[in-house]
Order: structure tokens, then C-alpha cells, then sequence
């Protein structure tokens, strides 16, 4: 069954032709299609088809679990299962994905090509060190089985490939036993950016999930201030007796104005925020409240209008010191720029297996910024910035970043580009992004 006419990702921006070919069948529905496409919850164009491939599979249909070891924790599931089914049939039973995003409206395909991260990167990495095999379906149309010893380099090209290496059908992976199905956790004001690297460092030995809100639009004095959230699984004896109940939300109805979200509108929003969000003392918090904040607002996205908006996520590496992070804000507050309430900062470990897997140890910046005439100028100008400091960006989350900007900042490149012409020498696999990004025609010269 095919659907829609045009395609657009989270962030709305950009709208491509497109339709999808949805069944249960995913291995039958992927045959001769240049991508697959989970719930569409990347925020630029990574799930969106290349010009003159109009029509992508959507594995949102084979969403079973086929398999779980309760002894070792191991599941093996289709590559549409959403993290929201998992997160509502385990967790009430003691069980936790190793890695969560900031949204439950994912499916774990798409998870493991994103190679997604969480507040915990600093103390287990991605999700994809968690993921023991993949079922695939690879260009010249064979099912193929990898893992860190069978494939290998498939295996590592496919986690964190945007779906670039082969259609994931299948994916195994391990949950993670918790104590309790609530967190115990604290959070703290924080004055200025540099004050925030240093409590996110204080908070990493002990407290395995970390994150800060920051205000991205304050400058002089008060630039970087937030608020630090951190959190660890309650204990029996902290922990409520029943199990948490689903948060109820509500859905914005509508598009509202391109004029809503401005400069003034977000500085009173960052103040109230800043100023009802003291320091507070460990206390049981509800999952819901600490991952998925914004899955409380079905189609957040609206608040943007119909142009949209786009997410910059990188990350600049802690060997830069607090003089990059600074000129980062700077740039991001400067007169003119219009960033969006939703700011996160977050403390990343050491780099994965993944070859094109975004974090790296660093200081993780997360800034939604209205799609404008100004944008990709900004884009531009913080690409010169990371790509100076050794940093990157999320592919995940782009939008604007130029092609000569990411081969600058992703030396990992050349060998991900390797092996992804051993399996498709003929270019069959590709995205908008991909076209936007990188390289990724026919082998010259025909198979090797």
C-alpha cells in the first residue's frame, strides 16, 4: 500500500516527492528500494528519498518481537518495533533499553542506523555497543547476517549509516535489568557554561544518566546558565510500590504563526523556565518526565510553523576547553539568531564501533533554530567553528551542513565509503541526504 505524496522528516524541512510502501512482509517490501524509513523521526532529510527514487519502504508494519531471553536479556525483534512497545510491555517487568533517545516514537531499525545516544553516552555508549547481530537485506538483494565477528564491516558501516549499508530487518540486541521501573534524581541551577562543564564532569562518576537544559538566547554574564538534571534507577525501598502510569498529554492542534517563536517570546520562556527550576534535592521522578519531556506534546513541531525548523547537534571535544563552548554560545546568541527553548547539553563519552557514529568525547550541544533566511548562513558559520575544534555533527538531526564541511569533520569517512561500495558498487542505497552529503554513485569501472 503506498501513502502520501511527499515525505518531510520531524523537522518539516524539507518536503521531497515520495510516497511509502508499507506491509508486514519488510523483507519482500525492501526488494530494488533505495532506503527504508522507520516513524520519520529524524529531524532533516536522512529518511527522505533521493530525486528520482520517489518510492521507500517503511518497516513500520514488522514491529514483532520474535524472541527475548530472560536470563541474558537478549531480544531480537523487527526493525519496526517502536521503542514505545518496549518501553510499556518491559519496563513494568524490570527491563530497560541500554540506550534511550529523547523520544520513545522510534523504532529500534531506525535506532541502530542512527546509532541513537542518551544522558548515559558518558557511561554506556550507544545503543549500537548493545547490538549483537543484524538481519539485513543488502543491495544486490541477498539477506546477509553481521555482528562484530560475522560481516564485520558491514556490521560497523551499518551502525550509525543511516541506512546507507542495507535494509535492517532484523536487530538483536540486550536490555538492561533495573531495579526499579522509576528514577530516583536531583537537578541543579547553574549559573554559566562553564560552571555547567564542570557539574556535568562532578556528575559522571556517580549518577549514570546526565543532562542540562541551557538558555541559548541570555548573553554577557549569564551565558550558558540552565539547569542540570541527573538520575540513577530507584532502589526498592525509594521507589513506589506500583509501577509509573503513562503521563497523559495533549496534541497541538495546528500550525501556529512563523512569528511565535522570536527573540522576546524566547527569552520570557528561557527566564520563567530558568527561575521555576531551582536546585532540588533527590526525589522519585517518573520516566516519562525525565526522558521523553516532549513526547507529552504530540506534534510539538507545530510550534515552528509550516517552514519548519531544524536541530544542530555537535559535538566539540573536551580537549577544546570552555574558550570553544563559549564562542559556540556566543554565536548562537548573537543578535539576529532565533534559537528555540529547546537546548540540551550533554556530557559524551568516548567514540563507538560505529563508523559513522556521532559522539565523541566532548560536550554535546543540541539547538532546534526555526528554518529562516538566516539559517543556513548560521549552519555555515558554527561548521567552520566544529570542524575547527575536531568536532561533528549528527546526522540524525541535519539539515544545512554542506558537503565539504562534513568530509572535514568525519575522518572515519573514507573507510565507511570502502566498505559501503563492496556491498553496493552501483549506488543503489541512497537518500536526499546522502545525495547532499556524500559520494555515493556507481564504483567506476563496475563491481570489484
Amino acid at each position: 500500500m503506498k501513502r502520501a505524496e511527499t515525505l518531510a522528516g520531524w523537522g518539516r524541512s524539507p518536503v521531497v516527492p515520495g510516497c511509502e510502501v508499507r506491509s508486514e512482509d519488510l523483507p519482500r517490501i525492501t526488494v530494488g528500494r533505495p532506503l527504508t524509513r522507520g516513524l520519520g523521526r529524524s529531524y532533516g532529510d536522512s529518511s527522505l528519498p533521493a530525486a528520482g527514487d520517489p518510492v521507500v519502504a517503511s518497516a513500520v508494519l514488522a514491529d514483532r518481537i520474535l524472541a527475548f531471553d530472560p536470563d541474558s536479556g537478549t531480544l531480537r525483534a523487527e526493525a519496526g518495533l517502536p521503542l514505545s512497545d518496549l518501553y510499556r510491555l518491559f519496563l513494568p517487568r524490570g527491563w530497560f533499553v541500554p540506550v534511550t533517545p529523547g523520544t520513545q516514537f522510534v523504532t529500534v531499525g531506525g535506532m541502530v542506523a542512527s546509532d541513537i545516544h542518551g544522558g548515559n553516552h558518558h557511561r554506556d555508549g550507544c545503543f549500537g555497543a548493545h547490538v549483537t547481530e543484524l538481519r539485513m537485506r543488502v543491495a544486490d538483494g541477498r539477506i546477509v547476517d553481521c555482528s562484530r565477528t560475522e560481516e564485520r564491516d558491514l556490521f560497523r558501516a551499518t551502525v550509525g549509516g543511516m541506512g546507507l549499508t542495507g535494509h535492517i530487518l532484523e536487530v538483536t540486541f540486550r536490555m538492561v535489568r533495573v531495579s526499579s521501573p522509576w528514577l530516583w534524581g536531583e537537578s541543579e541551577r547553574v549559573r554559566n557554561v562553564g560552571e555547567f562543564v564542570e557539574v556535568l564532569g562532578r556528575a559522571a562518576a556517580d549518577w549514570p544518566f546526565t543532562k542540562g537544559w541551557i538558555d541559548c538566547v541570555s548573553r554577557g554574564k549569564n551565558l550558558g546558565r540552565g539547569v542540570m538534571f541527573r538520575a540513577r534507577w530507584a532502589q526498592g525501598a525509594e521507589a513506589p510500590a506500583k509501577p509509573p502510569t503513562p503521563k497523559k498529554g495533549f496534541t497541538l492542534p495546528m500550525n501556529l504563526p512563523s512569528w511565535t517563536l522570536n527573540r522576546l517570546t524566547a527569552r520570557v520562556f528561557n527566564g520563567l523556565y530558568y527561575q521555576t527550576h531551582p536546585t532540588r534535592p533527590a526525589s522519585v521522578i517518573h520516566p516519562d518526565v525525565f526522558f521523553y519531556p516532549l513526547d507529552a506534546i504530540r506534534h510539538w513541531n507545530r510550534v515552528y510553523g509550516k517552514k519548519g525548523f531544524t536541530q544542530y547537534q555537535c559535538v566539540i571535544p573536551h580537549s577544546s576547553g570552555p574558550r570553544a563552548l563559549t564562542r559556540f554560545l556566543e554565536m548562537v546568541t548573537r543578535p539576529g539568531v532565533v534559537a528555540s527553548p529547546v537546548c540540551v547539553i550533554k556530557d559524551c563519552g568516548p567514540e563507538g564501533d560505529g563508523l559513522l557514529s556521532f559522539p565523541k568525547s566532548g560536550i554535546s550541544f543540541a539547538i532546534d533554530f526555526p528554518v529562516r533566511p538566516w539559517t543556513q548562513g548560521l549552519i555555515d558559520s558554527l561548521n567552520d567553528l566544529v570542524v575547527g575544534e575536531g568536532g561533528r555533527i549528527y546526522l540524525a538531526k541535519d539539515t544545512f551542513t554542506r558537503r565539504d564541511h562534513f568530509a572535514k569533520m568525519e575522518p572515519r569517512l573514507a573507510e565507511w565509503q570502502s566498505i559501503r561500495r563492496q556491498w553496493d558498487p552501483e549506488g543503489r542505497l541512497r537518500s536526499a541526504q546522502s545525495e547532499r552529503l556524500l559520494d555515493l554513485g556507481p564504483t567506476k569501472g563496475g563491481s570489484p
